[in-house]
């Protein structure tokens, strides 16, 4: 079972279900979380070759679609949103055991293979020198010489714990099944539940020529784009995702 957090209470509002992206955790969405318990309870989990929960040997969207199914069995029918490789294994959720989804909300992804690597950012971890770290500042000086942006290496640096000298992330299969990650599954079905795509418009990972592919998935698909936003549109414009949220799970 996936380590979770559980935010407010449950109410007449469906549950929501939070499920992050590569190298995140459910901590790092805890502001919406929060923000979002205020009506309903929310739980935000760990994904598996993260944070505190299992490691595994596999990370294909059919084990991580598994993963958040049996949380789900545990907890009962909910709302499902998903960010980027957590919007994927939402997706593949949605399609495989649609009884589980109520409404599905699929941040900043598209059900399409991505031709990008994350790799660098796994090598560029693996290169700081853990055993002369005693602060994240540390880490965060090290990991510079090979990662420029700041807000990058931040988030980066939530995955460190300083205490054990050690990352929280199974580098070792992620990085192996970095493929799985930035593909597409092949799947058949389709949702036919309300669902949200909500991207950042300076984003491109969900670009005009999927929604085909998207509206074939998910025929009742509605999109919207948060302006000065890319990617990260939660981290980055957090009151204007909680909005788009409320509007659409209300």
């Amino acid at each position: 079972m996936l380590n979770f957090e559980t935010y407010g209470t449950a109410t007449d509002l469906p549950s929501l279900l939070i499920a992050h992206g590569l190298f995140g955790s459910a901590r790092n969405w805890g502001v919406i979380a929060k923000r979002m318990s205020t009506d309903r309870k929310v739980i935000a989990v760990d994904m598996r070759n993260h944070a505190n929960s299992f490691w595994a040997n596999s990370h294909s969207y059919a084990d991580l679609a598994a993963d958040l199914a049996e949380v789900l069995e545990q907890q009962g029918k909910m709302d499902v949103m998903g960010h980027s490789m957590g919007g994927k294994a939402a997706m593949v959720l949605a399609l495989s055991r649609p009884n589980l989804v109520n409404r599905l909300v699929v941040a900043d992804i598209a059900p399409m293979a991505y031709s990008h690597t994350q790799n660098h950012l796994i090598a560029a971890m693996r290169k700081v020198d853990l055993s002369k770290v005693e602060r994240r500042s540390d880490a965060d000086a090290q990991l510079a010489q090979w990662v420029e942006t700041p807000a990058t290496r931040a988030f980066l640096l939530q995955s460190l714990d300083v205490k054990r000298k050690c990352w929280v992330l199974n580098l070792d299969v992620l990085e192996a099944e970095m493929d799985k990650i930035t593909g597409w599954p092949e799947i058949s079905g389709c949702f036919t539940g309300p669902t949200l795509f909500l991207s950042g418009a300076d984003s491109d990972y969900v670009p005009r020529e999927a929604r085909d592919a998207i509206t074939a998935l998910f025929p009742k698909a509605k999109f919207a784009k948060i302006p000065g936003a890319g990617h990260w549109l939660h981290a980055e414009k957090p009151r204007e995702f909680e909005a788009a949220l409320r509007v659409f799970l209300s």
